[in-house]
């Protein structure tokens, strides 16, 4: 990402206000020198020391020279920002490239350079750029690292002028700025056979219609490459336009990923909150089953679907995959808490187009929102519920080993609902529990033949 702007450093003789802002310029030496000047002129007046006046007029006239000009400089220069990358996970570093253009005919003063960004960032960067000749440019850059997920403005870029003496500064700004996007943590995940095929697409149930006979046949317009054994005749003779039979095409397995923020749900904050934990792991998922291939969209509690293509909310299959988890990660980058108190919304959601496989990331549940899952997954082929105890990552770790205590009311109503159950414990690899959630099913799904590598 790249953007520019222009800054002008010059002054009018007859602008008082520029000369104004100049004298409000001075550095702490150049007022040093201007009071040391006037105590000299005071003093020589008193005392009557003719060679004291003129070293106070000197003192004092320096600094109001290097004011003026500086004031009447006439340069322009210009600024870009690249970002590398513009959307980086949390915990990782992006560099930001600045570069600076002089585009007058004439070589610019010490340019000192500083650019805003937020303090989660990093400290404020500055830097001193020496004489930049005449159409001369000069490039620098400095690293941002946030472990906070968001947006975060980079900019405008500030131009400080300053003297060869240090006696006066000027500061232009840009008027320009980039955004940053610092998304959640991805874990890599291992396939595992949840649902749908290897490479995203479902059974011989699940393909269209291979319509070949004469009289089922739904024909399309002819297109340029098309193989002419695939004309149909008869729809070509009805329509007075060449038509081709369609292409036996594979249905994409579906996937859904339910991420609750509901703030009623989760106690705690910062990185290593159970909150960020299920929106990293939301984001893992999402993007492990884009590589798998499957039509994948995100759900919060409030009813929100991203990407949000289409009356089921699934990213259609002509949508790139990288464009489809660009548009998941930058939801999930700013996801917060919501006010809701229900899941009833996501229920509502899913029932336009749930079918295919189901995972949600759960905060604390009553046994009323627990019977509304119990109901979502009826409209899933499969589902798999990561479940968060808050008051328990709340705690100390105690040390204790060995798999996480899935028992439980909740869990035990959304298992007899068809539900895989993982209890996450704090502080636990998302890999572990994903195959932990593997064997869960496994050993649900043994009666049924198993299914496929998801």
């Amino acid at each position: 990402m790249t953007t520019a702007g222009a800054v002008r450093a010059e002054g009018d003789p007859g602008d008082r206000g520029a000369l104004r802002t100049a004298l409000a310029g001075l550095t702490t030496r150049g007022r040093s020198f201007l009071a040391a000047g006037a105590a000299a002129a005071v003093c020589a007046y008193v005392l009557g020391q003719s060679d004291l006046l003129r070293v106070g007029l000197l003192l004092a006239v320096l600094p109001l020279m290097c004011a003026g000009v500086l004031h009447r400089t006439r340069y322009r220069v210009t600024g870009s920002r690249r970002l590398s990358p513009s959307r980086v996970p949390a915990g990782s570093e992006a560099r930001v490239h600045l570069r600076m253009d002089n585009v007058s005919r004439m070589p610019t003063g010490l340019l000192m350079l500083q650019d805003r960004v937020p303090y989660v960032l990093g400290p404020r960067p500055r830097f001193v750029l020496d004489r930049v000749e005449a159409g001369g440019r000069r490039e620098v850059s400095y690293r941002v690292r946030s472990d906070l997920r968001g947006r975060y403005p980079l900019g405008p870029l500030q131009l400080r002028l300053s003297d060869p003496f240090g006696m006066c500064e000027l500061t232009r700004s840009f008027s320009t700025y980039d955004t940053l996007t610092v998304i959640p943590r991805v874990e890599p995940l291992p396939p595992v056979r949840l649902s749908g095929e290897a490479k995203g697409y479902g059974d011989g149930g699940q393909r269209s219609l291979a319509l070949a006979g004469d009289d089922d046949v739904i024909p399309r317009g002819y297109r340029y490459g098309d193989d002419l054994r695939r004309v149909h005749w008869r729809s070509t003779a009805r329509y007075g336009e060449l038509m081709v039979r369609r292409e036996e095409q594979p249905q994409r397995a579906r996937c859904s990923v339910l991420l609750d923020t509901r703030a009623v749900a989760y106690d705690g904050a910062g990185p290593d909150s159970a909150f960020e934990w299920a929106v990293s792991g939301a984001a893992s998922v999402l993007t492990h089953m884009l590589e798998r291939g499957f039509s994948v969209r995100l759900l919060t509690d409030t009813g929100m679907s991203v990407p949000g293509e289409g009356s089921d909310g699934f990213a259609g299959a002509s949508q790139e995959s990288a464009d489809t988890a660009g548009l998941m990660m930058d939801a999930l980058a700013v996801v917060e808490h919501s006010d809701g108190a229900g899941l009833s919304l996501a229920y509502d959601a899913l029932r336009g187009g749930g079918e295919g496989l189901l995972v949600a990331f759960l905060g604390d549940l009553d046994e009323e929102q627990a019977g509304v899952l119990a109901r979502m997954r009826q409209r899933s082929r499969g589902a798999v519920a990561f479940l968060l105890d808050s008051g328990s990552w709340l705690r100390e770790p105690s040390g204790a080993s060995g798999p996480p205590d899935g028992g439980g009311e909740r869990s035990r109503m959304l298992r007899e609902a068809g539900w895989t159950v993982v209890s996450v414990p704090r502080g636990a690899s998302l890999e572990e529990q994903w195959r932990l959630a593997d064997r869960e099913r496994s050993g649900l799904g043994a009666a049924n033949g198993g299914e496929g590598t998801g």
